[in-house]
């Protein structure tokens, strides 16, 4: 699922092309599926985030490293789509490269899981970008945040809908 080729970025200098993990208002059937993915991608498949929390934000939630597993949706950008819409998911999760202090969330690399999709399929694993919350929401998260049970967002888990 991943490929060797580098890109130019808006939030680096050069990135990976990669698959993408999304948890929150990027999910299929949420708004900004479809104003941010559709047509930008050439697959989607169900996925889930080891060691990390999901925490209810403003109308979207927030993913943190900790003690669990967050469900979400692993998706491959369309060929020759891949610059775009990096640029476009760092602009709406309002990343503006590593570790700026204006950063809501961090763009990082982690090992995401794909279930099994059938009986001989034991399932895999890839490397994937994931939006985790910036160092400063993340503190705030852990001293009053409010935890989503089972990793799983829906619009209704939010306090903001």
């Amino acid at each position: 699922m991943t490929a060797a080729v580098t890109t130019t970025a808006p939030g680096g200098p050069v990135a990976a092309e990669r698959p993408f993990f999304v948890y929150g208002t990027l999910l299929p059937g949420e708004p900004n599926h479809d104003l941010f993915l559709r047509g930008r991608t050439a697959g989607e498949r169900p996925a889930v985030l080891p060691r990390a929390l999901l925490y209810d934000g403003p109308g979207y939630p927030y993913a943190i490293e900790g003690h669990g597993r967050v469900h979400g949706t692993v998706l491959v950008a369309a060929p020759g789509i891949y610059g775009e819409l990096l640029g476009l998911l760092d602009h709406l999760e309002e990343f503006l490269g590593p570790g700026h202090p204006r950063n809501l969330y961090e763009r990082v690399v982690r090992e995401v899981e794909l279930p099994a999709q059938g009986a001989s399929d034991g399932g895999e694993s890839v490397r994937a970008w994931v939006y985790l919350a910036a160092a400063a929401v993340t503190r705030s998260l852990r001293t009053g945040g409010v935890l989503i049970p089972e990793g799983r967002w829906t619009r209704s888990s939010s306090s903001g809908d």
